[in-house]
């Protein structure tokens, strides 16, 4: 509705997943740091952490750009599956079409392809998002398939992407074989106050390079007291406010229009109350 009157290509402040909207505070630049180190010295597990709305699937998506032609990849979404389902979400995203659908099967197809791609010199990456969400009995099996490997090297990298919860569901006791693999760790924590500017005109330079929109130093404030930092409640607020200021016409975000903004979300569940 905006974009047209603000000459935005594409809106903003969506809540997606969107790689090009990527914005490389000091902790996401870190956390693809630790991304790219483990997967390219092929460490084996991975894990990654983050609250809710802190961008952690973005920055995955950000590193599936990022990584060389020799890396191949597989990306399962909300992982809420049965052994054998999770086994076959693997292979088909490995884009495998296994014809032995049983456990046994379709992991002797695996580390058959596993083993076919390292020796043309290809490193396979497994990432699962929300695995906060994985029962022991899935982690374990993950813990079985990061064990393929030759004799110098991992076959699968495994990254394990997902809330805190993620962390106490690891340090349990059955799983402590998967807890000792765990090679590199990071944890996403939200944006300084001193970033959450810097986001936001990032991601108006990125919908329209010639933006003229400004937000005031108050209305910034408010924003951080609201969000603490977090990018998706940013991008909420942020998204209303650019739909008043068309509705005000005005390219001036000021106070004023927050506080409008932030009482329409005062029961937004993370929402700091102001």
């Amino acid at each position: 509705m905006y974009c047209d009157y603000y000459g935005f290509k594409e809106p903003p402040f969506n809540v997606t997943s969107d790689p090009a909207f990527f914005f490389s505070s000091k902790k996401h630049k870190e956390a693809l740091s630790h991304l790219l180190y483990g997967v390219n010295q092929r460490k084996g597990i991975i894990v990654l952490t983050g609250e809710i709305g802190t961008g952690k699937t973005t920055i995955c998506r950000f590193f599936l750009n990022q990584v060389g032609k020799n890396v191949k990849t597989a990306f399962i979404l909300n992982p809420t599956f049965s052994e054998i389902q999770l086994l076959e979400s693997i292979l088909n995203d490995f884009g495998i079409h296994p014809n032995n659908k049983t456990k046994l099967g379709m992991i002797l197809e695996l580390n058959n392809f596993l083993l076919c791609e390292s020796n043309k010199g290809n490193n396979l990456v497994l990432i699962i998002d929300e695995a906060q969400n994985l029962k022991p009995g899935l982690l374990e099996q993950v813990r079985l398939l990061s064990n393929l490997e030759t004799e110098k090297d991992k076959l699968l990298q495994v990254v394990l992407v997902g809330q805190p919860e993620l962390n106490t569901r690891l340090n349990l006791y059955d799983l402590r074989q998967l807890r000792q693999r765990i090679m590199v760790r990071y944890h996403i924590t939200p944006l300084d106050n001193g970033e959450i500017k810097d986001y936001i005109n990032y991601r108006l330079k990125v919908a329209q390079p010639q933006s003229q929109i400004d937000f005031s130093d108050d209305a910034i404030g408010i924003i951080s007291r609201f969000s603490a930092g977090t990018p998706r409640l940013i991008n909420i607020i942020c998204d209303r406010a650019l739909l008043a200021g068309f509705v005000n016409e005005t390219n001036h975000i000021d106070s004023d229009i927050i506080k409008k903004c932030t009482a329409e979300l005062d029961n937004y569940p993370i929402g700091k109350k102001l």
